[in-house]
């Protein structure tokens, strides 16, 4: 069983290049989790390329062994520096957590 955890985020900037900006932000902190977080399996990070609208303009899809990886990886200190860094570039999140 694997554990997939999919977040999605609107982000607050009202200019397509700066909201650009802030995805590719996003990308590189959660891509540098790769090999910091033992528990990470597999991460994507991906943004929307063709839809113009500022909703749900980048996600992260990340593969764990279960539940206590996913736990670990969320109390993660550099996980939450990611996060505390993604939190202040974005207005919405929605998250999905299931087995594949």
């Amino acid at each position: 069983m694997t554990l997939r955890h999919i977040v999605a985020w609107t982000l607050k900037a009202d200019d397509a290049e700066q909201r650009r900006s802030d995805a590719e932000g996003i990308r590189t902190r959660l891509l540098a989790l790769r090999g910091v977080v033992p528990s990470i399996q597999a991460i994507e990070v991906i943004i929307d390329e063709v839809d113009e609208r500022p909703t749900n303009s980048v996600a992260v899809v990340a593969d764990f062994a279960d539940a206590a990886g996913l736990q670990e990886y969320q109390v993660h200190p550099a996980h939450l520096e990611a996060a505390a860094l993604t939190r202040a570039v974005v207005s919405s999140r929605t998250a999905v957590d299931g087995t594949v």
